[in-house]
């Protein structure tokens, strides 16, 4: 059942990034080069990437995968973010609006159902640095080639328009979010082990 599940979430993940990159390509105003790294540089492409990947391995694999949490947490907080700060900034139709739709709110939702029903790792909080080093290494990256390129994935990182101590401050608010999650996913667990071992 386990297997199944996942491979249908690493299909579903596959089509989601890659109809996503054909309708960026479609519809891009800079070069095919510049247009490949943009849409590398969304968190949303690479947790979605991560998530199909991993998903695949888990298809053909008896064993949860060993990153299972931190890719929900991503997950989750790519839908989260979506939801709350970009979902009305625009109004996708046709099948960006559906493929925008797996990206951000199908895809996470069904992941933390994943998780909730087949995350057998133990948990740890101090598994939580290793987890924010993804998130950390990726803002780093955004505002290094955003000061060089001008362009930012997402407008509350940019550095142009709001300056480096509010994108700073807006940074930081978000690991915090990720590291709230993180604890909550492993307090999560370890109150079902309890309930398991009470059982």
């Amino acid at each position: 059942m386990k297997q199944k599940v996942a491979l249908f979430l690493a299909i579903l993940g596959w089509m989601a990034v890659i109809l996503q990159f054909y309708l960026m390509m479609e519809t891009r105003t800079v070069s095919v080069m510049e247009s490949v790294i943009r849409f590398f540089s969304y968190f949303t492409i690479l947790s979605n990437l991560i998530l199909a990947v991993s998903f695949s391995v888990q298809a053909f694999q008896k064993e949860t995968i060993k990153v299972l949490t931190p890719i929900t947490v991503y997950i989750t907080i790519v839908g989260l973010v979506y939801q709350i700060l970009l979902r009305h900034t625009w109004s996708p139709a046709g099948l960006q609006m559906i493929v925008d739709e797996l990206l951000h709110s199908i895809i996470p939702g069904l992941a933390i159902i994943y998780w909730f029903l087949f995350e057998d790792n133990k948990l740890n909080y101090n598994h939580i640095p290793k987890w924010l080093i993804f998130p950390l290494v990726y803002l780093l990256y955004i505002l290094v080639r955003g000061n060089y390129s001008g362009f930012y994935p997402y407008p509350f990182v940019d550095v142009s328009k709001f300056g480096l101590n509010q994108v700073l401050v807006n940074s930081g608010l978000l690991i915090v979010v990720f590291v709230l999650f993180c604890v909550l996913f492993v307090w999560i667990k370890k109150q079902n082990l309890k309930r398991e071992n009470k059982y």
